[in-house]
């Protein structure tokens, strides 16, 4: 049986690795201003693909700039990305793309980045995991501007959304979905449950597919980790129903 394990920042590494980054991906969906549907002006935190290239995009311009926009012109924009977005990708409002620009500075640890959602991998790190046999890898360059010679190299990890949150640990009053804009109005449960039914078995790093600030790895991502010596990750098992 796979077990699940939530994701987050060691703060114990501190100590030994003082590496940091300010940065933010290049482009971006706007958010939602007053949604015809719901009324809710929002965006999402953590849908994030580093890997898909808005260059060739003749709109790429409209993507640069975080904003609300009324649906109908979100929608026009998704719509530009979606081609070039894995297919079936949500696309929710506030979703980014490309690589993280800004400046870093210091000593990375193998894995940095958790503590705004990202995941960013230290190319020995990387091809450790690769030789485990990790399911799920994509590793993305960045466009960090580090401040010595000899900068660390630095792979930001591309996750796809997969699994659900079990019903037995949301609000029994929870409203279904905006139908326009598919908004739920839910905060992150403090005991969160994984729905067994929904979790995938054919990769082993992701984020939750309800809520993507969530970041999960499976027993196999979390031995192949401890056993290169990999530090950055600490890791908390979920409960799956």
């Amino acid at each position: 049986m796979i077990r699940f394990f939530e994701l987050r920042r060691d703060k114990a590494v501190w100590n030994s690795f003082k590496g940091d980054f300010d940065a933010a991906p290049k482009w971006r969906l706007p958010g939602i201003k007053d949604c015809p549907g719901c009324g809710a002006t929002w965006s999402t935190w953590g849908d994030h693909y580093p890997a898909v290239d808005l260059s060739d995009l003749p709109e790429r311009g409209e993507f640069e700039e975080a904003r609300p926009e009324p649906f109908h012109e979100f929608a026009r924009l998704r719509e530009l990305v979606r081609p070039l977005a894995p297919p079936g990708s949500e696309l929710a409002p506030g979703t980014t793309f490309g690589p993280l620009v800004g400046r870093a500075w210091g000593q990375f640890a193998p894995f940095s980045g958790l503590d705004s959602c990202w995941i960013l991998v230290r190319s020995d790190a990387f091809d450790s995991l690769q030789a485990a046999g990790i399911r799920g890898l994509l590793g993305c360059k960045t466009e960090l501007r580090f401040r010595q010679k000899t900068p660390p190299e630095v792979l930001e990890l591309q996750l796809e959304l997969r699994g659900r949150m079990h019903r037995d640990c949301l609000p029994p009053d929870l409203e279904p979905p905006c139908p326009t804009c598919g908004r739920v109005g839910l905060r992150l449960p403090d005991d969160l449950i994984l729905d067994a039914a929904s979790m995938p078995t054919d990769i082993d790093l992701f984020r939750l597919g309800d809520y993507g600030t969530v970041l999960i790895g499976t027993d196999r991502f979390k031995d192949a980790v401890e056993q290169g010596g990999w530090a950055g990750i600490s890791f908390r098992e979920l409960p799956v129903r």
